[in-house]
């Protein structure tokens, strides 16, 4: 299971962590571990992702503003957000692949087999 938090509300220009706790699997057992986000009236958008060895990748739209990261002793998925823009209100869903057989591209993020039930972010202008 991944259980996010850290969703809130805040003023552009402001910075915000989100977690993705998980249960069930060890994240440095995951080929792909990663956030994608679905905004009113727009569909799923991949943010970034980070594989088994560590690489990341990011969406052009927060690339510089965004970093994910990964805690294995914690068990915990990361993404630290700042500069926030109000285009980055939405719903923030952590996503995982255990199977290995998922693309690396950042928008294929929603088809990971595991999801968790997201959290909220309203960045106001």
């Amino acid at each position: 299971q991944l259980a996010e938090s850290g969703g809130d509300s805040v003023q552009a220009g402001g910075s915000l962590r989100l977690a993705c706790k998980v249960s069930g699997f060890d994240t440095y057992k995951a080929y792909l571990m990663g956030w994608f986000r679905l905004a009113s009236g727009l569909g799923r958008e991949g943010v970034a992702n980070i594989d088994h060895n560590g690489v990341t990748n990011y969406a052009d739209s927060v690339k510089g503003r965004f970093t994910i990261s990964q805690d294995n002793a914690e068990n915990t998925l990361y993404l630290q957000m700042s500069s926030l823009k109000p285009e980055d209100t939405a719903m923030y869903y952590c996503a995982a692949d255990l199977t290995g057989l998922a693309p690396t591209e950042v928008r294929k993020i929603p088809t990971f087999g595991i999801w968790g039930r997201g959290t909220q972010v309203t960045v106001s202008s």
